[in-house]
């Protein structure tokens, strides 16, 4: 009984299992990271996206146009525009990217890019892959790496989030085993996790932060979750200086919002999908995920983004021109960092504390009664022009 479904299902996980065992000798393989010192020139390609995304990135690439100026005119710094990665293009290439799009995305150094819708069951879009998951995964953007800053709580949190693995690398590989029987797969490699947990006590380390966080289920994943664990007790016996604890994901979630425990946190690394969900946790509490940027780290490329979807209800509603740009503003303030420019994105991320947290002289609600994108992105801009913002913001910090 059941012969034929089980001889299915276990030439799936044959073909699921090859793939992985393939992309862990890739991972041993890897290149060097790049350096950005020895480029004549960076190539920031900017990718619009769906829904309000396109309107939201071009805001964001106005700010660090602004901000790049001269390095565009010198040359040191070109922004090229890539079109093509929207899901009407995408479904009718049947593909999370299509190859076009893929290449001209692989000529760049690092992406400025907008959300992307994901199609979802029951909806008008063919089941394909989740451009990020794809993009993550092509460009081996193993980091997702998001920070989130509540002053006036004692919250200044940097969560690691392993990018390319977990429960979704395999998310669209699932089987229906039988009508009643459906299946889904959680990886976890020495490989990934390692580099994921390394990057996470790194930071720390070259940052001043005391203290570590590892998010888990390893008492319940005990297979999967439990090999994360055990590497990130490895990895801590190499970083002597920095504490170290372990928390599991659903008492995590609860904790962001203990004040008494809240400000206790500093780096956070967890696996795919914990760091998924906590991390839009933790941009609610810091105002809601339009204010929260999100790197995606790999040793070639890089990609910066939102955190949030692509609003198409915005878009269908007429309020697309008051979406919120700070999340991709924050990005673009990681992005200057990543290729060398921290000065600069120190300079940005004062200024987006100034217009969000403090000031506050422009307040995006998403509708008419509040500030268009294109308002806010000059407010920042016109911030930045002020020679006394350091001074300013120090003021604040009070």
């Amino acid at each position: 009984m059941y012969n034929k479904e089980i001889e299915k299902a276990m030439q799936h996980l044959a073909t699921i299992t090859k793939s992985q065992l393939e992309r862990i000798e890739r991972m041993k393989a890897a290149e060097e990271w790049v350096n950005f010192d020895e480029l004549d020139t960076i190539v920031i390609g900017v990718v619009g996206g769906d829904g309000i995304g396109p309107m939201i990135c071009e805001h964001a690439k106005n700010v660090l146009e602004f901000m790049l100026k001269d390095e565009v005119e010198k040359g040191r710094i070109e922004f090229r525009t890539i079109e093509g990665l929207t899901i009407e293009n995408r479904a009718k290439a049947m593909k999370a990217i299509p190859d076009d799009v893929l290449e001209e995305i692989k000529k760049c150094h690092v992406i400025l890019k907008g959300p992307t819708t994901t199609p979802k069951k029951g909806d008008k879009w063919p089941n394909i892959e989740s451009a990020n998951v794809t993009m993550r995964r092509e460009l081996d953007l193993f980091a997702n790496v998001r920070p989130v800053k509540v002053p006036d709580k004692g919250i200044n949190w940097m969560f690691f989030r392993e990018n390319t693995e977990g429960a979704y690398v395999l998310g669209s590989n699932g089987i229906n085993v039988t009508d009643d029987l459906a299946l889904d797969f959680k990886v976890i490699t020495t490989q990934g996790a390692e580099r994921i947990i390394r990057l996470a006590f790194e930071y720390a380390k070259n940052n001043g932060n005391k203290k570590v966080t590892v998010v888990t289920k390893a008492n319940i994943l005990k297979t999967t979750d439990g090999k994360f664990l055990s590497i990130a007790e490895k990895v801590a016996k190499d970083y002597p200086e920095i504490k170290w604890d372990d928390w599991f994901i659903d008492i995590m979630t609860a904790k962001l919002i203990d004040p008494e425990r809240a400000s206790q946190f500093e780096v956070i690394v967890m696996p795919n999908l914990y760091g998924d969900i906590l991390t839009d946790e933790a941009a609610q509490i810091q105002g809601g995920v339009g204010t929260a940027g999100s790197s995606n780290i790999g040793k070639r490329y890089a990609m910066f983004e939102a955190i949030h979807g692509s609003a198409p209800r915005m878009v269908e509603e007429g309020r697309a021109q008051y979406a919120d740009p700070c999340s991709m503003i924050k990005a673009g303030a990681m992005l200057l960092n990543h290729i060398g420019y921290a000065e600069k994105s120190r300079r940005l991320d004062m200024a987006l504390d100034i217009c969000v947290q403090y000031e506050k002289k422009l307040v995006i609600t998403g509708r008419p009664d509040g500030a268009k994108g294109e308002e806010f992105a000059k407010y920042v801009m016109d911030t930045l022009s002020d020679p006394g913002l350091e001074s300013k913001w120090q003021s604040y910090q009070k």
